[in-house]
């Protein structure tokens, strides 16, 4: 039987070698054989599957003690085991959420109602200099702010407004901030099937997904993809979101730099989107608010060819929303506007 070095398993399975040393010493995954005199460790082949197994539920989150049991079943009753485990972490993180979110509320700001702050928007959507269609979405009214990519194809454009139109509800729904994230989960999961609605033998629609509800000052984000969203707070510009796409995954695990993935010919290239894969998977998170923040949710028509610091010099010096959109397709355009634009920039006033 032909063995493999760690190195070239862990190249083999796209892993590091420390990982499947951790998986070795906690019994997941022993090599195939040991070298007795230097300890260095070899690997069959037909052990990559339960290699990218293993690493799978990591990412997923299931501790170690679960993930033995799961690799210990069939593929049936291991599929159904992880069904059922990710139910109960669904539960208990919207429960934890909750409980967050109350907590959040009484300690700060809890004399402020809804009807004393609101956004202060503008948004642009325009179509790239060498596109001759638009798939982007832009939206914003005083409680939603929502940006969405659509891949190209037939039913890109359909897909990016229906991703942002399931969302419309919650600008008049009257739940708790408490309930805020979970309202928020569902309407991504109607976007989701909303995307997948359109699809045909011929094209699979899908779309990124960057939107913020407010409730008072407490905001709930979304995130789904490679759109942005960003905060202009104090002077200082911060990124929200982190993107769905392989080369961020590569820089994630150390085989890229962030300057590497700038320039790779696979950079647009998305991990996660609605209407991709087996299920929604989107970022969630709550935030706290604060009168004289702005924010920035844009595509990537943008944030690819205008650099953090020429969004940090727009945002600032454009005394209101509407100025810096302007400043914003300006720099898209400067720059050759080799994608399609969508940009929503809002000021919380109190």
């Amino acid at each position: 039987m032909r063995l493999l070095t760690i190195g070239a398993f862990a190249r083999a399975t796209g892993l590091s070698a420390k990982a499947l040393r951790i998986y070795d010493d906690c019994g997941l995954l022993p090599p195939a054989a040991v070298d007795p005199h230097s300890g260095y460790r070899y690997y069959a082949p037909e052990q990559a599957d339960r290699a990218r197994l293993i690493a799978g539920l990591r990412r997923a989150g299931m501790p170690l003690a679960e993930i033995r049991t799961v690799c210990g079943l069939p593929p049936a009753a291991a599929a159904e085991a992880l069904d059922a485990w990710w139910r109960r972490v669904s539960a208990d993180t919207a429960a934890r959420g909750r409980a967050v979110a109350l907590l959040v509320d009484r300690l700060s700001e809890r004399g402020t109602t809804m009807s004393e702050t609101t956004f202060r928007y503008a948004t642009r959507c325009e179509t790239g200099a060498v596109r001759d269609s638009n798939e982007d979405t832009a939206y914003a009214s005083a409680t939603l702010l929502a940006v969405a990519d659509g891949v190209r194809g037939p039913a890109g454009s359909t897909a990016s407004a229906e991703a942002v139109d399931a969302l419309r509800p919650l600008e008049q729904a009257d739940e708790s901030q408490a309930d805020l994230l979970a309202a928020l989960a569902d309407a991504v999961t109607r976007a989701d099937r909303a995307v997948r609605a359109h699809a045909t033998d011929a094209d699979q629609p899908a779309t990124t997904l960057t939107a913020i509800v407010r409730r008072g000052t407490r905001l709930a984000l979304v995130h789904v993809g490679d759109s942005r969203a960003y905060l202009l707070r104090g002077g200082e510009l911060s990124r929200l979101t982190q993107d769905h796409t392989y080369v961020q995954t590569l820089v994630d695990q150390g085989r890229l730099t962030p300057a590497e993935a700038g320039t790779h010919p696979q950079r647009a290239l998305l991990a996660r989107a609605l209407g991709a894969g087996v299920e929604v998977e989107a970022d969630l998170a709550l935030r706290t608010a604060l009168p004289g923040d702005r924010y920035l949710l844009c595509s990537d028509g943008l944030s690819a060819v205008v650099d953090p610091g020429a969004l940090h010099a727009a945002l600032t010096e454009a005394d209101d929303p509407g100025t810096a959109v302007e400043r914003l397709v300006e720099l898209a355009y400067a720059a050759g506007a080799p994608d399609n634009i969508a940009c929503v920039v809002a000021d919380l006033a109190a």
